[in-house]
């Protein structure tokens, strides 16, 4: 007879406390975003696609929020570009340093000449 205990992952760890705190961080910045434009949850949610406890849950910190319910978040309070850009590596020293070094020639952002 099968036995009903699930089994994790070797690879399941958990939560790192410098990813609970990113999160719960981040949560709250959605949530003042939020505040800041004037916006209930309920007109966030509609602007995003997802209901209104979903908003709550991701204010809330809750990881379980996805990826894609998140950035839909960050477009109905207007910061999703901010985000998206700050991730950015050619936007520092260092990716620009270490994309010189590292990336094949094809992937390479273009270096802009002096006529350009």
């Amino acid at each position: 007879m099968g036995s009903n205990v699930i089994q994790m992952s070797p690879y399941a760890t958990r939560t790192p406390t410098t990813v609970r705190r990113a999160t719960a961080e981040m949560a709250d910045h959605v949530k003042t975003w939020r505040k800041l434009r004037g916006q209930t949850q309920a007109q966030v949610a509609e602007r995003a696609g997802v209901t209104r406890m979903t908003v709550h849950r991701l204010e809330a910190g809750d990881p379980g929020v996805s990826l894609e319910t998140f950035l839909r978040v960050l477009r109905a309070v207007g910061v999703l570009d901010q985000v998206a850009g700050s991730l950015d590596p050619y936007d520092s020293d260092v990716g620009r340093l270490r994309a010189d070094e590292r990336l094949p020639e094809r992937v390479r952002p273009k270096k802009l000449n002096a006529n350009d």
